[in-house]
């Protein structure tokens, strides 16, 4: 999965490239983007299980399609992992507005903090790839933050405003201590991660000063 080109008007995360001189890039059919959209699912879940280096076929086989349709929207295997990376950090920060619209600011936060758990568990089947110094993966922790950065911060801005999580604590510091709870542990899975990072919640309330909010 390195040696493959893509064909002509389609980039390496299957989007189709300029039509000719002074066209614009032309929209996927929509069974294209069913198909890289059932591929980049399947790879999140082949990824998990066998790894980052699992084969092509296992992924096309689990994704309803052929290895060559594959190749075709993912001509390298740095292509498909930087792929399924920023839609699972995209589907992670676009979370937020629903949570925000459906629940008082500590709640969603509570919330979308465990969403962000569920993201770090899909991470670390790219683990092996994201660190293994190739630079085609360079620019995903800028990606990472530049989307979830502000996410976080938005959260914890009303959460803080309405008096329920204490003030002074940066969407950054935050998102590093989550991930640190995180780090797997022998025979343990998400749910462990979960009741972790809920007794930081906990602490995030500790000292919040609630009548301070109130007139």
């Amino acid at each position: 999965m390195t040696e493959n080109t893509a064909p002509a008007g389609v980039d390496s995360t299957g989007s189709a490239g300029a039509g000719g001189p002074g066209r614009g890039p032309r929209r996927l059919r929509a069974d294209a983007q069913r198909n890289i959209d059932s591929l980049l699912e399947a790879a999140k879940a082949v990824f998990g299980t066998s790894g980052v280096d699992a084969p092509a076929k296992e992924i096309a086989d689990l994704a309803g399609v052929g290895v060559g349709t594959l190749y075709r929207h993912f001509p390298q295997r740095s292509d498909l992992v930087k792929a399924v990376f920023q839609r699972e950090v995209d589907a992670c920060a676009d979370a937020a507005p629903a949570l925000t619209a459906a629940h008082e600011p500590a709640v969603a936060l509570a919330k979308w903090l465990h969403r962000y758990t569920e993201f770090l568990a899909t991470k670390r089947g790219l683990a092996t790839a994201l660190h293994s110094g190739d630079p085609a993966f360079d620019a995903l922790p800028g990606y990472f933050m530049q989307r979830l950065g502000p996410t976080l911060g938005s959260l914890l801005e009303a959460a803080t405003a309405s008096g329920e999580i204490r003030a002074g604590i940066s969407p950054k510091d935050l998102l590093y201590a989550v991930a640190n709870l995180c780090m797997p542990v022998t025979d343990e899975g998400v749910a462990y991660s979960q009741r972790m990072v809920a007794l930081l919640i906990d602490g995030l309330r500790y000292g919040a000063g609630r009548s301070q909010a109130r007139p």
